[in-house]
């Protein structure tokens, strides 16, 4: 089992940045770690995700140009950099590791363990 922490949500203007993480802990597995946010009314959406060896990364067309995933497997650690942040951004952000698929999906269904969440909330 695979336990899930974010951190590093908070409040900042348009056009700002912000660094998301999320770490991990239990069982070592060669997972797929995902990030995914969801707004007040609104389904849970898939943001990026980034392959367990981090050769592959995948992102929504409404991120792309402006987040970037990384991970450091050594410190369990998976990052979300935010930039240009845009208030349609506003969510609260999960991260996520999969280990059924050996390529990376987007699906929530797909992820087999979760967070419980960091609130990003961009004014403008």
């Amino acid at each position: 089992q695979v336990h899930l922490v974010e951190s590093g949500g908070g409040l900042v203007q348009a056009g700002g940045s912000l660094r998301l993480s999320c770490a991990a802990s239990g069982t070592t597995t060669y997972y797929t770690m995902g990030w995914f946010r969801q707004a007040p009314g609104k389904e849970r959406e898939f943001v990026a995700a980034i392959s367990w060896s981090g050769g592959s990364r995948q992102f929504a067309d409404s991120v792309k140009g402006r987040f970037t995933i990384s991970r450091d497997n050594a410190k369990n650690t998976v990052y979300l950099q935010m930039n240009s942040l845009k208030p349609e951004d506003t969510a609260v952000y999960y991260c996520a590791a999969e280990t059924n698929h050996a390529i990376i999906v987007v699906g929530t269904g797909d992820y087999d363990y979760w967070g419980q969440g960091t609130q990003v909330t961009v004014s403008s």
